[in-house]
């Protein structure tokens, strides 16, 4: 589906419809039985990437000049919210391939583009984004990750944290500084490969949820690669960091509302069957109140993330606001949802036989990554429309 900067995505086309009801046959069909297994044994979901390779899933936003299917930044919505739905591990496959290929995509040379957007495009490669550290998380601008020229080389040395799909891709975004007096115009953006000689990773981290897709520390040590690799000019790399996120945080409320849809339609099922005090317990209106209130909320949260997503397309002036304001109300909603569709299971909810209870843990990384939804609130207030 190609991008197109002037039409209304506010609208949902039928050809949007028709590319959620393929995702959403293939998730069902390829994903989902896989979902609670990844969970469980937090493996990375080969079963997933697979399927969406062999449907050209796992990177739809890559323009089509690069190999890719040139999808709008709706349609990319759409893929993340329909593999979310089913698992939330394997969505992370195309929303961090968006996230680590963006800066190349926004503000790489051409040749760059080639080299990196096409392999990934053909699904031969992986493409993750190297930010926050260990000490400059929310102040990523506080990093330590250098990068010193040498010639016709820049030779990195540092240590990046909360890495997705680290270990797996072959691709890495990395930011580093490259003029220390400067602070965030100090910093450079950088195509590391897997392969490139100093390049390590740090034990996959034993987290809450998503545990299907590897978080890992990745290292530095001496890493010494052509200077055209470099993404844009020096110093320019924090800009483009910041730039991507603005785009890339409507994929993470894309993430939110899969989880919750998930969640409130396991939920919405389960209390037809369920029955006591002689009738399903969905005919009491205690439960239907719930279940209106998990439903408002998470159709609001998607008409606000469509909206963000629309402004994605087009690079609006006020994207920085709604991408923020997408991420951190889809977040929160899908966090309300869930926790509630748990409720609604009772102590059936709280078990690892059904789906609720990681869906549930799922969803709270929404609030986190890409983040914090405090510093989501930060930067609505700096950028209210």
């Amino acid at each position: 589906m190609a991008g197109n900067k002037d039409f209304d995505l506010y609208k949902v086309s039928e050809e949007h419809d028709e590319l959620r009801k393929v995702v959403r046959s293939l998730a069902e069909a390829k994903i989902a039985p896989f979902a609670a297994e990844v969970d469980e044994e937090g493996r990375f979901p080969q079963e997933a990437l697979d399927a969406l390779v062999a449907a050209d899933l796992q990177a739809v936003h890559v323009p089509e000049e690069f190999g890719g299917a040139g999808a709008d930044a709706l349609a990319t919505v759409i893929v993340i919210e329909e593999v979310a739905r089913v698992c939330a591990s394997s969505s992370l496959i195309p929303a961090v391939n968006k996230l680590g290929s963006l800066p190349v995509a926004l503000s790489g040379s051409d040749e760059l583009k080639k080299r990196y957007l096409g392999p990934l495009a053909k699904g031969d490669a992986m493409f993750s984004y190297c930010l926050s550290e260990p000490d400059a998380g929310s102040d990523a601008a506080g990093m330590k990750t250098r990068a010193v020229r040498d010639g016709d080389s820049y030779v990195l040395n540092g240590v990046k944290r909360w890495i997705t799909n680290a270990g797996v891709s072959e691709y890495y975004t990395v930011m580093a500084v490259t003029d220390p007096e400067k602070r965030s115009k100090g910093i450079s953006a950088f195509v590391v490969e897997k392969s490139d000689e100093g390049v390590s990773f740090g034990a996959p981290e034993k987290k809450l949820g998503i545990k299907g897709s590897p978080t890992r520390e990745v290292y530095f040590d001496n890493v010494r690669i052509p200077a055209d690799r470099m993404i844009g000019e020096e110093g320019t790399g924090f800009a483009t960091a910041m730039k991507t996120l603005d785009h890339t945080r409507v994929t993470i409320a894309a993430q939110a509302l899969g989880i919750a849809q998930g969640a409130l339609d396991y939920a919405k099922e389960y209390v037809k069957e369920r029955k006591q005090f002689g009738k399903p317990i969905g005919d009491f209106q205690g439960v239907q109140f719930m279940l209106a209130d998990m439903a408002m909320k998470l159709e609001a949260a998607r008409q606000l993330t469509y909206a963000a997503a629309a402004k994605s397309e087009r690079t609006d002036g006020d994207l920085t606001f709604f991408g923020a304001a997408a991420k951190c109300y889809a977040s929160d909603a899908a966090m309300e949802i869930t926790t509630d569709a748990v409720q609604l299971l009772g102590g059936y909810g709280y078990t690892r036989d059904y789906p609720l209870e990681r869906m549930m843990r799922d969803a709270k990384i929404t609030q986190i990554y890409e983040g914090t939804n405090q510093v989501q609130r930060i930067v609505m207030a700096r950028n209210l429309p």
